[in-house]
C-alpha cells in the first residue's frame, strides 16, 4: 500500500492525488515515520556496538598493568573506589571496564541495589549488612544483580550464543566462582577467547569452555 500510493503521486503519475488529498498526507506522514525508526534503530545498534567494543577494549587495556590476584579485603573508597590497579580479582576486571566504557558504577549501583533488597542477595559470608568495600567484588552477588537487572541469559555450549562483551561465570575447582568477558578475538578452533584474572592479574585466554559455567549475562539498559 505505502509502494502503491507513494508511486501514485509520483512525477510520472496518470492520476496524481491532489496535493490537498487526506490520503497523499496520511502516506507521506507513514513514510516519514518509517525512514526516521529505521534511522533511530541504526544508529542505536551502531551506538550498542561501540560501547561493547569499549568494554572489551577497556578490560583488555588492563593487561600488562593489573600483574597478581589479590583477594584481600580493603577498604575504598565510595563510589568509584578501586584497589590498585597492580592488582585485584576477576570481578575488578569487570568493574573496571564498565566504569570506562559505559560511566557505570558497580560498587555503587549493587550496594545501592543490596541496601534495598538485602535478602535477595546471597548470604553467605555472615553479614547482616551490605558493605560497600567488598559487595560488588564478589562474583556471587554479580551474578544476584545482574539478573536482577535483566542481563541473564540461558545457559548453553552453543559458540553461536557467545557474543563479544558477554559475561560468562565458572566455578573453577574445586568451588571457586569466577567470571570472565568474553573476547572479540577467537582462538585457532574458533572458540571465543575471555579477558579475566584467574590468578596473574589480567590476561585474554583461551578458557570459555574450561570450567563448568554458572551464568550468561549480556549487558542491556545501560543509557
Amino acid at each position: 500500500m505505502l509502494y502503491r500510493g507513494y508511486r501514485e503521486f509520483g512525477s510520472n503519475s496518470t492520476c496524481p492525488l491532489p496535493a490537498s488529498s487526506p490520503y497523499r498526507s496520511t502516506l507521506m506522514k507513514k513514510y516519514i515515520i518509517i525512514i526516521i525508526t529505521a534511522f533511530i534503530t541504526v544508529y542505536a545498534n551502531t551506538a550498542e556496538s561501540i560501547q561493547i567494543k569499549d568494554f572489551v577494549e577497556a578490560a583488555r587495556s588492563q593487561i600488562g598493568k593489573t600483574l597478581r590476584y589479590d583477594p584481600g579485603y580493603q577498604v575504598i573508597d565510595y563510589p568509584y573506589g578501586d584497589v590498585p590497579i597492580d592488582r585485584g580479582v576477576c570481578t575488578d576486571v569487570i568493574i573496571r571496564a564498565l566504569r570506562v566504557a559505559y560511566n557505570y558504577d558497580l560498587q555503587e549501583f549493587v550496594h545501592e541495589d543490596m541496601k534495598k533488597n538485602f535478602p535477595k542477595y546471597p548470604q553467605i559470608w555472615g553479614l547482616t549488612q551490605p558493605d560497600k568495600n567488598i559487595d560488588h567484588r564478589r562474583v556471587p552477588n554479580l551474578q544476584a544483580f545482574f539478573k536482577r537487572k535483566g542481563w541473564s541469559l540461558a545457559l548453553s555450549n552453543q559458540l553461536s550464543e557467545f557474543k563479544t562483551g558477554d559475561i560468562v561465570s565458572c566455578i573453577v575447582p574445586p568451588n571457586l566462582p569466577h567470571i570472565m568477558i568474553v573476547s572479540d578475538r577467537r582462538s585457532m578452533d574458533n572458540i571465543p577467547l575471555v579477558i579475566h584474572n584467574i590468578g596473574n592479574g589480567t590476561q585474554e585466554e583461551d578458557l570459555l569452555f574450561e570450567y563448568k559455567l554458572t551464568g550468561h549475562y549480556r549487558i542491556k539498559g545501560i543509557e
